[in-house]
């Protein structure tokens, strides 16, 4: 797997306020792009992660998997999902992502958006132990989808990206405290996106330990 050439001016760093929101629109060439695509898609052990909110037992409109560093397993809503271990394409995509982000990363949810019928609501990625500033980037593979953004504060102030194949989008600053995003439904797609999520969790213990959240577990 390859990265396409990034001159400087490829990068595009997004004008929003209280956040820092950088773009490379072409970080994956699109063979690439298109071979991790299917080999996440044959072999990753997907799941559809069951979750309560409100007393209600609800199946997530998407199907998930969590991969990181020993000790890094994932809780939310009554749900666990088990970390697994690093695939080497997935570990050669994590390298790549940290040298040319400059953050490091040890865990990753991805999430496989099986047409327009899939979605992730609003949500901000702010649990404790991602830190007061948590940087998280994400790679989009497969069909483009809209990313939207709004302000939690100001009232109207939203922003919506369109997430193509090969896309690299870093979320960082304070950005989830003051910003939601979500990927909504667009019923007229049929095509597959798989997002890769990379976080870095700063407390394996306090992450184990903490109790489940009663919202969707996120990604975008």
């Amino acid at each position: 797997m390859t990265t396409a050439p990034l001159p400087f001016d490829a990068v595009e760093r997004l004008s929003l306020p209280d956040a820092e929101l950088t773009l490379w629109p072409d970080f994956l060439a699109a063979p690439g792009a298109q071979h991790l695509f299917r080999e996440l898609e044959a072999t990753a052990p997907w799941e559809q992660s069951l979750i309560r909110i409100a007393g209600r037992s609800l199946t997530i409109p998407r199907l998930n998997v969590w991969y990181g560093d020993p000790g890094t397993n994932y809780g939310y809503s009554g749900a666990r999902l088990a970390s697994h271990p690093w695939t080497p394409a997935l570990a050669a995509l994590r390298g790549q992502v940290e040298t040319i982000t400059g953050h490091r990363f040890n865990s990753a949810l991805l999430n496989c958006y099986r047409s327009g019928r899939d979605s992730v609501d609003w949500h901000s990625d702010d649990e404790a132990v991602l830190g007061p500033e948590p940087v998280i980037a994400t790679l989009s593979l497969g069909v483009a989808r809209r990313f939207e953004l709004r302000h939690r504060s100001q009232a109207g102030l939203r922003r919506q990206l369109v997430l193509e194949s090969g896309s690299l989008l870093l979320m960082a600053g304070p950005m989830q405290r003051h910003w939601r995003h979500r990927v909504p439904k667009e019923p007229r797609i049929e095509g597959t996106r798989i997002s890769i999520t990379l976080r870095l969790v700063r407390n394996v213990r306090e992450w184990a330990a903490l109790p489940s959240m009663a919202r969707d577990p996120g990604g975008c």
